[in-house]
């Protein structure tokens, strides 16, 4: 009796939206549709996939949701370019976060702005190191050795994804700053770590103004300790 149960197979429990949604991204793809192409209509989709107009208005509005599609007059539903980080940051509300995952995502940003090196070298011009410099200037004389104060990091790392010239890294600093400053003020990171010296706003202005890639990166990892050590205490 007890091997009989082995053969039976497990339950599909997807939604017949579910599958209906899987099965107009794949007609998607398999027609080669490109952005700005109609997609079939209501109809037409019911017809060829043999299901109810309303489960197919249902897996529509998700596509919608995923900025894969949009409506336009006269024309239907067409294909869009999505926004890749549309759907994140609907769903990135630091409060609801639990600590695991508030540091990883702070880690993510902190990750990101190491691997920008090679963006900022290539694309900085005098005038943007120049606005680095006036940002640096307001900054303590010992910002060396004080831990990071946010108004300082929002501008002066702000500056640095605007200069790696690309939007969505821009877009994802913008998305992730509400999660930095809660992070910063819900006491997840411990403030009671030995303060040493670390890479200063200043110093990384140096390494872009007469250095390389490489300094930077080892630079920015040494200027990111500065949050690394309260973050590993926490």
């Amino acid at each position: 009796m007890g091997n009989a149960f082995h053969k039976i197979k497990t339950i599909d429990t997807s939604s017949l939206v579910d599958k209906v949604e899987t099965n107009l991204l794949e007609l998607l793809v398999q027609q080669n549709l490109k952005v700005g192409d109609a997609i079939p209509t209501e109809m037409e989709l019911s017809s060829t996939l043999g299901v109810s107009r309303t489960v197919i208005r249902e897996a529509l509005l998700r596509l919608r949701l995923m900025g894969l599609i949009e409506s336009k007059k006269h024309r239907g539903a067409i294909i869009t370019s999505p926004d890749l980080l549309a759907m994140l940051e609907k769903r990135l509300i630091p409060q609801v976060l639990d600590n695991a995952t508030l540091r990883d995502v702070f880690e993510l940003r902190l990750v990101l702005e190491i691997g920008m090196a090679d963006f900022i070298m290539e694309r900085v011009t005098k005038e943007d190191i120049e606005e680095l410099k006036e940002i640096v200037a307001n900054e303590p004389d010992l910002s060396d050795s004080t831990l990071f104060q946010v108004q300082h990091e929002i501008a002066f790392h702000g500056k640095l994804y605007e200069i790696s010239g690309n939007t969505t890294l821009k877009k994802f600093q913008s998305m992730l700053l509400p999660v930095f400053d809660y992070v910063n003020r819900s006491g997840l990171l411990n403030m009671d770590v030995p303060v040493r010296k670390f890479v200063s706003h200043k110093g990384l202005v140096d390494i872009i103004e007469h250095g390389s890639a490489e300094m930077l990166r080892n630079g920015m990892r040494n200027h990111l300790d500065n949050h690394f050590a309260r973050l590993m205490a926490g």
